[in-house]
C-alpha cells in the first residue's frame, strides 16, 4: 500500500495531524518494503535496517488511535504496552515476553504473522533518567531491556515458541513535557534564503525537527533514542479539531450514538453549539480527545434512559449541553 493510500485511509478515521500521518505512512511503507525485499532475497546487495518510530504529542492527541487504525488498515496484529508499568516491575524481561505473547495471541497463534506485527509502547517519556540519578535507575533499566527486542532478536515465550522481533515494527509514544524548551534552546537554524517562498517552510521544518541530542538531554539514553530514528510530532488539539473529531470520522462519537438510537427507531439530532460546548469542556479538562466520550455519555444518558420506555418517540433534539433534550412524536416525558 502506497503512503498516499495509507494517509487517505487514516483520514477516514483520524482527524488532523497531517504531518504525523505522512511521516508514519512513509515509515511504515519503507518498513514493509524492507520486509518484503528481505523475504524475497537472501542475497540483497544492501542491508536494509529497520526504522522504529517515535510519536511525540500531548495526551489525547491520537497517538494510540493512529497506531490502532494503521494496524487495521495493514491487517497486521497490534498490541499496546505501557512503559510506566514496565518501570514499576522487577521482572522487566518477563513483562516484555508477555507483550510478545499477546502479539502472538492477536495473530491467532500464527508465528509468521506475529513477526510482522506492530507493538506500541506508550509513555516512554516516563522512562527518562534525570541528571544525577544513579545508572541503575528503573527508567534506564527498562530502556536497556527494550533495546534488544527493538533492534531484533529471538525471544523465547512461556509457551515455548521463539518469536523473532527483527521484522516487528515498534512505535513508541509520549507527551515529552519540557522537550519544547529544549528545542527552543538548541535549534537556531538561520535563513537559507530570503527570496524563495519555500525557504521559510524548510526553516520551520528544520527548527521543528527533534534531534537525537534533544532526546539525550531530555533523559533517554543514546542507544535507546538511536533505535527510534523516525520522529513524528502531534499537535495539541484546539476547539475546531475536537469538534471535527466528534462528527467527521466514520466511527465518530456522534455517529455511534445516532446508530444506537436508530436501532430504537429514533433519530438523534445534536445542534452545532453542543459540539463546541463539549469541546470547551474537554479543553478545560486538559485530556484532549480522551475526555470527549465521557462528556458525551453523560449528556446522552438521560435520553437513553427515557427512549426505551417511550416507543412513540421518533426524534430527539439536544439544543444545548445545558438544556434538557427535546422529545418529538410522543406525549411529554419526564
Amino acid at each position: 500500500m502506497k503512503p498516499s493510500e495509507i494517509v487517505r485511509q487514516l483520514n477516514e478515521h483520524v482527524v488532523g495531524q497531517d504531518d504525523a500521518k505522512k511521516i508514519l505512512a512513509v515509515a511504515v511503507y519503507s518498513h514493509f518494503k524492507r520486509t518484503a525485499r528481505q523475504a524475497a532475497s537472501t542475497e540483497a546487495p544492501v542491508e536494509l535496517v529497520k526504522s522504529n518510530i517515535l510519536l511525540i504529542g500531548p495526551t489525547g492527541t491520537g497517538k494510540t488511535l493512529l497506531c490502532e487504525t494503521l494496524s487495521r488498515i495493514l491487517g497486521v496484529p497490534f498490541v499496546t504496552a505501557d512503559a510506566t508499568t514496565l518501570a514499576q516491575t522487577e521482572y522487566v524481561g518477563a513483562e516484555i515476553e508477555a507483550i510478545l505473547q499477546r502479539l502472538l495471541d492477536k495473530a491467532g497463534g500464527d508465528l509468521e504473522k506475529a513477526q510482522r506485527g506492530i507493538v506500541f509502547i506508550d509513555e516512554v517519556d516516563k522512562l527518562k533518567v534525570p541528571a544525577g540519578q544513579p545508572r541503575a535507575a528503573s527508567g534506564e533499566r527498562v530502556q536497556h531491556a527494550l533495546l534488544k527486542i527493538m533492534e531484533g532478536a529471538p525471544v523465547k515465550l512461556k509457551s515455548g515458541h521463539y518469536i523473532d522481533t527483527t521484522q516487528v515494527l515498534f512505535i513508541c509514544g509520549g507527551a515529552f513535557v519540557g522537550l519544547g524548551d529544549i528545542l527552543a534552546r538548541t535549534h537556531s537554524f538561520g535563513f537559507i534564503s530570503t527570496s524563495a517562498d519555500d525557504s521559510q517552510k524548510i526553516l520551520d521544518r528544520l527548527n521543528a525537527r527533534v534531534k537525537p541530542t534533544d532526546l539525550y538531554e531530555f533523559g533517554l539514553i543514546p542507544e535507546f533514542a538511536g533505535r527510534l530514528p523516525v520522529v513524528a510530532r502531534l499537535q495539541e488539539l484546539d476547539r475546531d479539531m475536537l469538534v471535527r473529531i466528534m462528527v467527521e470520522p466514520k466511527n465518530s462519537i456522534y455517529n455511534q450514538f445516532r446508530e444506537i438510537l436508530k436501532s430504537e427507531g429514533v433519530e438523534l439530532q445534536i445542534e452545532p453549539p453542543v459540539f463546541e460546548q463539549v469541546a470547551d469542556l474537554a479543553i478545560e479538562y486538559k485530556a484532549g480527545a480522551r475526555s470527549l466520550r465521557g462528556i458525551f455519555e453523560e449528556m446522552i444518558t438521560p435520553v437513553l434512559y427515557v427512549v426505551p420506555d417511550n416507543p412513540a418517540v421518533k426524534r430527539v433534539v439536544i439544543p444545548s449541553l445545558f438544556e434538557e433534550a427535546r422529545f418529538f412524536g410522543a406525549p411529554a416525558v419526564s
